[in-house]
């Protein structure tokens, strides 16, 4: 179920707006998927509007069984509720089949657990609007915000680093990262039944 933003310009509105290419044809949606965040998805949603990006934001509430549904309709965020926990890819493909449809050219995806510092979307978007990529991806393990990661994690981090840099020739810090920035091909690659 889709429920629209407390502002003042609607779904509707904001498609019909990027259709006149009133925003330059580049409108940009940031997917947040959530799986019992009551604690931390307020803070997320505080750190982007205190950045004032003027993206379009939803949260993909994965049937969560805490408060996360009542946090989201308390700020009037826009969110889409599962019925059924289908999981991070799940619910991460339920955004970009919104963003999709919705005419986005482009999409950040964040997680809603504050791994991801939302000061780096600029950055990762640049990559992608500029054309010199179609996906970017954000690292975990660089810049201001630490993330600590289980050792476990860490050796599977490891693991597919390796695997990933030995195919790609690139030096990829955190290839299991959820803070990606993609263009509307990857998108639509993705939205299918590839994901």
């Amino acid at each position: 179920e889709a429920r629209r933003p407390a502002g003042p310009e609607s779904d509707a509105a904001a498609i019909a707006r990027r259709e006149r290419g009133e925003d330059g044809g580049k409108g940009t949606l940031i997917i947040i998927p959530a799986h019992n965040e009551e604690e931390n998805i307020g803070f997320v949603l505080d750190a982007l509007s205190s950045l004032s990006l003027g993206h379009d934001v939803l949260v993909v509430n994965d049937a969560s069984t805490d408060a996360t549904d009542a946090v989201l309709q308390g700020r009037g965020q826009r969110s889409l509720r599962l019925s059924g926990n289908l999981g991070y890819g799940g619910a991460v493909q339920t955004g970009f089949k919104y963003a999709l449809r919705h005419g986005y050219d482009f999409v950040v995806q964040m997680d809603g657990d504050c791994q991801h510092d939302p000061r780096s979307i600029p950055k990762l978007l640049e990559e992608v609007q500029s054309g010199r990529a179609d996906v970017a991806l954000g690292s975990r393990f660089r810049g201001e915000l630490r993330y600590t990661v289980p050792l476990f994690r860490r050796w599977g981090i490891a693991l597919f680093r390796a695997v990933v840099g030995s195919l790609t020739g690139l030096p990829i810090t955190d290839p299991t990262s959820g803070f990606q920035a993609m263009n509307r091909k990857v998108l639509a690659f993705f939205a299918g039944d590839n994901y």
